[in-house]
């Protein structure tokens, strides 16, 4: 089964509302002139039921199928980064200093497409609930819509997300059983010491230097104090200290991301972040402070949920362009949230070569949008069957 038919007759409105999205980016939970578009389709579209204010800007519309059944929930992020845009698009974000250069205005739009082909047809039993949240980049809005109670006010029995891939085959699907995405863990360094004068470093407890020896000294968390076949990731992504080239500063802040699956892999890294902070700050006899803070959980897969999405996805793209089991990867996500509260699956949809994520000159991918719709479609017709239906 390809794209389905009637998603397909309307691809075009899907690229307009898409574009448009594209323009008008907005960032973590502020996101009123996006909530309110995703609202006036879904008024246009015909939801049976609509809530707003989720998590400040986000929203749950209902669908109702024919007959009892349960709920699934279907979710879209929808919100932007803070990123100059580079694309020369004639589309191109008019908010300065912000772009959607994640996709998340692909993934709302995808959203939106299955929900006007859902309410269209309703060809399933129970309800759908559409979920459009915001903050995944920066706040864990999944994490506040779950807290504000979405899962047990409408009912929802499981929950689906997609991501797009840039480099992955255009139209194309893959997924994996069990943990797919990181925990993301930040940590923070403030380091003081003593400056003073470049020519005169006796007299001074140089910060950068100690900072130096502690970049250093993190590296072997993973390389000495781990297993070497379990996944880890520890990075010193800044360091930002001094003023000019004849002034030793008096301070220094270093900052970086650490990726598990393991909670116990996840608590070693934190002690031993404190254990190394704490010896090479003596060492170079300075003070320094370790903030350590946890962030997303790891997003693991409901087994057989994410084989009953990987054959979906088949239906749509073909078996060829379809990976059941391509392993997890190091990126975070906060629909964790969500799949800790109930079961479902999170899946990648390739939009083929393209500028990576997060790139200034990336840019969705309109012709997979539908490829998209018409697998959240299809998964709701086939997790909520009417009797006798296939």
């Amino acid at each position: 089964m390809p794209i389905v038919n009637r998603i397909a007759e309307f691809a075009e409105d899907m690229t307009a509302w898409r574009r448009h999205l594209h323009t008008i980016p907005e960032l973590s939970f502020d996101c009123p002139k996006t909530a309110a578009f995703i609202a006036e389709r879904l008024r246009e579209i015909g939801v049976d039921e609509m809530y707003e204010g989720i998590a400040q800007t986000g929203i749950v519309a209902i669908i109702n199928g024919q007959g009892d059944g349960p709920t699934i929930g279907l979710r879209a992020d929808f919100d932007g980064l803070p990123i100059i845009e580079a694309t020369g698009l004639d589309y191109a974000s008019v908010h300065e200093g912000k772009m959607h250069a994640c996709g998340h205005d692909g993934h709302t739009t995808m959203l939106l497409g299955a929900a006007r082909y859902l309410a269209e047809t309703r060809n399933f039993s129970g309800r759908v609930a559409l979920i459009f949240q915001p903050a995944e980049e920066n706040g864990g809005g999944a994490e506040v819509m779950v807290k504000e109670g979405i899962m047990d006010t409408f009912d929802i029995s499981q929950v689906y997300g997609i991501h797009n891939a840039p480099g992955f085959v255009a139209g194309g699907f893959y997924t994996t059983p069990g943990p797919i995405m990181a925990a993301v863990d930040t940590f923070h360094i403030d380091i003081k010491g003593v400056g003073g004068h470049g020519a005169m470093p006796h007299e001074t407890c140089d910060p950068v230097i100690a900072a130096c020896g502690i970049a250093q000294a993190i590296q072997t968390i993973v390389s000495r104090n781990h297993y070497a076949l379990d996944d880890l990731v520890v990075s010193v992504t800044q360091i930002h200290t001094g003023t000019v080239d004849n002034v030793i500063p008096d301070y220094a802040y270093m900052n970086g991301t650490v990726r598990t699956f393991d909670p116990k892999v996840q608590d070693m890294v934190e002690r031993r972040l404190g254990e190394i902070v704490a010896g090479q700050a003596a060492s170079y006899s300075v003070t320094a402070e370790l903030r350590y803070e946890r962030g997303y959980p790891a997003t693991i897969n409901c087994a057989k949920e994410a084989a009953h999405a990987a054959d979906v996805a088949v239906e749509i793209a073909g078996e060829d362009k379809v990976v059941a089991d391509a392993g997890r990867e190091m990126g975070a996500e906060d629909f964790a949230y969500m799949l800790e509260k109930r079961p479902g699956a999170y899946l990648f949809l390739g939009q083929g070569e393209s500028a990576g994520l997060h790139h200034p000159e990336y840019n969705f991918n309109d012709d997979v949008a539908p490829v998209g719709a018409s697998f959240f479609a299809r998964l709701v017709e086939r997790s909520q069957p009417l009797e006798g239906a296939q």
